[in-house]
């Protein structure tokens, strides 16, 4: 076998490797993401506030990890990856305003659009390809997101006011995804995250001060007190900084509609996380949707793996050398 042979096949092994890793790693994530709601039901401060600290604390560890990297913040990476912090930044305080304004049910319904409009920005701007089974997928797993939500609904009213801020939240998460995927092309995924924490530790900072001034009930500037500060640095350390850094590492490596997919399943992991931890009822509505959407999530993993075993080229995403630092 010649020499080009051989590294050729060594390219796709290790794809597949780096694949299979970044599978892992968004679904890793997507257990500690369906951990925060619990996490926020022990909150005794307001929950834009303690947004605002958690995300403080997510620069501060991202900036250590930095300096005992030897490394540090080029300008020029801020500036290509600042928009992605304004994304998240204005993804997070509208989606916290949204569960509070509006139902639980219509904001996790709405978010659930997401992989959708992710779906079709990564067909358009990355060429990534879908088929008709990969959409139907889609439409199971939206459809048993909604039963969850349905499902685990308690109190709380509609709000038209309330359902506009999710579907806004449904639309930056959108953007941030895929801007995060295509500035993962030329940055390392720790300076990203450390560039997107910053910028949107500052966004969430003037939005808490300016919430705070117009008087909203989950805006607040005292810091945290007591238990509230384990809290934080565990949503900040799990969830925040090791959670986006295996998302951002995993974008160079899995298509971006389906690492979208499998983070479907964080209201499913959130529901039976409440149900064994904090004794939460647990409907037939939602047992029905859960299964729902993990079936469906399985089955295209699944299907995406084999076709991946098949044809290992056609779903080379990136080649393995240009990244800086392996990250």
């Amino acid at each position: 076998m010649s020499r080009s042979k051989v590294s050729g096949a060594r390219d796709r092994v290790a794809n597949l490797q780096h694949r299979e890793l970044g599978i892992a790693a968004v679904s890793f994530t997507t257990i500690v993401w369906g951990l925060v709601p619990l996490v926020l039901k022990e909150v005794r401060m307001p929950t834009l506030g303690f947004a605002m600290y958690r995300l403080w604390l997510g620069v501060a560890i991202y900036g250590a990890v930095l300096l005992l990297d030897g490394r540090r913040l080029r300008w020029n990476v801020i500036r290509a990856c600042a928009l992605g912090g304004v994304f998240f930044g204005l993804d997070v305080s509208l989606t916290f305003n949204a569960f509070q304004i509006t139902s639980v049910a219509n904001a996790t319904i709405i978010g659930a659009l997401a992989p959708v409009f992710i779906a079709l920005g990564a067909v358009r701007l990355f060429g990534e390809r879908l088929e008709r089974r990969d959409y139907l997928f889609m439409l199971l797993s939206f459809a048993g997101v909604a039963l969850v939500a349905v499902g685990s609904a308690g109190s709380g009213d509609r709000s038209v006011f309330g359902d506009t801020l999710a579907f806004a939240s449904t639309i930056s998460w959108t953007a941030y995804w895929l801007f995060s995927k295509r500035a993962r092309r030329d940055v390392t995924a720790l300076e990203y995250m450390a560039t997107v924490m910053l910028v949107a530790a500052v966004v969430v900072t003037v939005l808490n001060v300016v919430s705070t001034v117009a008087g909203v009930p989950e805006a607040g500037l005292r810091p945290p007190v007591g238990g509230d500060w384990i809290w934080i640095v565990l949503v900040a350390v799990l969830p925040g900084a090791t959670g986006h850094w295996l998302v951002a590492w995993s974008h160079r490596h899995v298509e971006a509609w389906l690492a979208s997919l499998i983070t479907q399943c964080t209201p499913v992991v959130g529901s039976v996380a409440a149900w064994v931890l904090i004794g939460e009822a647990l409907p037939p509505l939602v047992i029905a949707g859960g299964l729902i959407v993990l079936t469906a999530t399985a089955a295209i993993v699944v299907k995406e793996a084999r076709a991946v075993e098949r044809d290992p080229a056609v779903n080379d995403l990136e080649p393995l050398s240009p990244d800086p630092s392996g990250g």
